[in-house]
């Protein structure tokens, strides 16, 4: 018993080094290209691992010789699925206590947007929230500072996230109020990164539950009936 326990300890110490050097490789090539502190994890696909960075996910090969950009999908399904936005889902539910969420009363499906106080279509979809909620969709908000994470937006909206009430400051925002300063430990440049990893180029940009990105603004009864349709089941002879 002791000569096999032996064994597999020695087994997984081996299997945990080959990992540990194939990231060291991963990570000096990503240091040619100018990228620092990015997190290295498995992938779906043998030979790739999955790489996080502040400017995008990527993937490499496991020698480090090989760099992709670009989502991963499955297409193995019916219905292709972005492979990458689903890994940034665990990440999205680890900043839940950061949001700023209107719940519907009778809650069907969850979004979470990324969105821009400064955004006119972000203020469009915040106006008819009432709607999204009568029709069963929460709305849970994270920052994304369109002009970047030095810009007034990205201090205001800091601000509006540090306040003790936090849906009165964003409500108080989006009706043309002046925002108060205010500091904390939370830091909205960890949704800014998380949004640039989904590939938001714009704001509002919904993520849904599956991982499933959609670009702009949706009218509440379009993004109702899109919801829907995405959760019933297939019909039959399909």
């Amino acid at each position: 018993m002791k000569k096999g326990f032996l064994l597999l300890t020695l087994l997984a110490a081996s299997v945990t080094g080959a990992a540990h050097a194939d990231d060291a490789a991963i990570q000096q090539a990503l240091k040619s290209l100018g990228i620092q502190n990015a997190q290295i994890q498995s992938s779906p696909v043998a030979g790739l691992k999955t790489v996080l960075t502040e400017s995008g996910v990527l993937y490499a090969s496991e020698d480090g010789k090989h760099i992709l950009q670009g989502p991963l999908y499955d297409v193995s399904g019916k219905q292709p699925v972005n492979v990458t936005n689903q890994l940034l889902v665990k990440n999205l539910e680890a900043l839940k206590d950061e949001m700023i969420i209107y719940k519907a009363p009778q809650e069907k499906h969850v979004i979470t947007v990324f969105t821009d106080i400064t955004c006119g279509y972000c203020h469009k979809l915040h106006e008819q929230m009432k709607e999204y909620n009568a029709l069963g969709i929460t709305v849970r908000y994270l920052a994304f500072p369109r002009q970047g994470l030095d810009s007034q937006a990205e201090k205001d909206m800091q601000s509006i996230w540090c306040t003790a009430d936090r849906n009165a400051a964003f409500d108080a925002a989006l009706r043309g109020d002046a925002v108060s300063p205010a500091t904390c430990k939370t830091s909205i440049a960890r949704h800014f990164e998380l949004g640039v990893q989904f590939g938001v180029s714009g704001t509002p940009a919904v993520v849904l539950q599956d991982g499933t990105m959609i670009p702009g603004y949706q009218p509440p009864k379009e993004m109702a009936a899109m919801l829907n349709a995405r959760k019933a089941p297939p019909s039959n002879g399909q």
